[in-house]
């Protein structure tokens, strides 16, 4: 089959890597797409927010699947936009409806639904420029630190936490007043904070039945030590090495189950990924956030490790038959280690030569933030690329990948150093 993937980061070249390993992908393109893409499927110059020219894309190369990547195409409704129109109703796609990818979309909807649903999370409250006096006077209600949360979409950088009661109040007002984040920040939720260490849990479901892909932590803090700005990822490790047994059933339990039921109950059309943020505080699981697609990076450590077809995995979700499907986990640790532009998560340049790249052996590479210029590789974007290896704990694995960082180069070329720092 012809499948069509959305989006240009290390996400999607992880999907695109596994998916073209299965015998039923004759054919994969990719829109837009990056460097590491370009090799080994078609990349399409057409954003992943340009519906009518994924339409047209779609019916020229008879596309029978798509698959969608980020947040925003999500968020502005493909799924219902494809079930809505004549030509396009009876082809899948991976990804929640417009209503489920709210629970992205918006953190007050998510915070609705979670307490609608008596998932554990932290109370909060929510605020908008008009009312924003009362969201400074509801911080002195709360123990430092604060928390602050854009409502919309921002990228994975909306998020504050602040320790001094008056600078969260200047930044409340800074986001709803200022529109530090844009439309983004129009309202803001503010969440109590809870104190534990932080993992990904990934669910697949087809609105009935779900699948838990194996569990991931990453790395949000662009400076060693989980210090300085808030980034999109700057590594991550699978398999989370303090979740036992017992902390997943707590997970399945108490959050999964009641999320796939809760789509249910409110009538969500739901067929994809569920990234559920967790923070794990004395050995209770406590949902942070929902996300409504794979993260970035942690994809580039949960899709190696998946042994089974993920095309027919994809097959599974779209009929409805995931309760039949075997999902087989190779039993090895992954890590990926993120290269990111000088000065990212703020200014930096594109347009450096990445050099090193033949050099590399025993990990795999995940383009995001790169392109092709004149036959070389150049960087694109914040996050340039992900370097994934296996090992038999994380720590060997981080070894390998570490290596291979050291082999590469480009101009201010920046890493952590210190990936799984707190695991050890």
């Amino acid at each position: 089959m012809n499948i069509l993937l959305l989006g240009s980061g290390g996400r999607e070249h992880a999907f695109a890597w596994k998916m073209i390993q299965s015998p039923l992908c004759d054919t994969l393109f990719v829109a837009p797409g990056n460097a590491g893409t370009a090799q080994i499927a078609k990349n399409i110059d057409i954003s992943a927010t340009d519906f009518e020219a994924i339409k047209a894309l779609v019916i020229k190369e008879n596309i029978e699947m798509v698959v969608v990547g980020p947040e925003d195409p999500l968020v502005k409704g493909i799924y219902d936009f494809f079930l809505n129109d004549h030509d396009l109703k009876n082809i899948p796609v991976i990804g929640p409806s417009q209503v489920g990818a709210t629970l992205e979309g918006s953190k007050e909807f998510a915070k609705e639904f979670l307490i609608k649903h008596k998932i554990p999370t932290a109370a909060y409250d929510s605020f908008t420029a008009e009312t924003v006096e009362k969201g400074c006077k509801f911080l002195e209600t709360l123990q430092p630190p604060y928390v602050l949360k854009a409502d919309g979409l921002a990228a994975g950088k909306g998020v504050l936490i602040i320790q001094d009661l008056a600078e969260a109040q200047t930044e409340l007002r800074n986001m709803l007043v200022g529109q530090k984040f844009g439309a983004a920040s129009a309202k803001v939720v503010i969440e109590e904070f809870l104190d534990g260490i932080e993992l990904s849990c990934f669910v697949l479901t087809d609105g009935k039945s779900y699948k838990i892909l194996p569990t991931a932590k990453d790395y949000k803090r662009i400076g060693e030590g989980d210090t300085g700005l808030n980034t999109g990822g700057m590594g991550a490790v699978s398999p989370v090495p303090y979740v036992d047994a017992v902390l997943m059933e707590k997970i399945e339990t108490r959050i999964v189950k009641p999320t796939i039921e809760g789509f249910q109950k409110d009538g969500i059309a739901y067929k994809g990924f569920v990234f559920i943020g967790l923070i794990n505080v004395n050995n209770e699981p406590i949902v942070i956030e929902y996300n409504v697609r794979m993260g970035d990076p942690e994809t580039e450590v949960v899709v190696p490790r998946l042994k089974s077809d993920l095309v027919e995995l994809f097959l599974a979700v779209a009929n409805e038959k995931l309760d039949e499907f075997n999902l087989e986990v190779d039993e090895r640790s992954a890590t990926t280690v993120m290269i990111v532009s000088g000065g990212y998560p703020e200014d930096f340049e594109k347009g450096k030569v990445i050099s090193g790249l033949e050099s590399v052996t025993n990990s795999i590479v995940f383009h995001a933030g790169t392109k092709l210029d004149n036959g070389n590789v150049v960087t694109n974007g914040g996050r340039v690329m992900a370097i994934t290896s296996y090992g038999d704990n994380f720590q060997e694995a981080l070894n390998k990948s570490y290596q291979n960082v050291n082999k590469l180069h480009f101009d201010k070329m920046n890493f952590r150093k210190d990936i799984g720092f707190d695991l050890i």
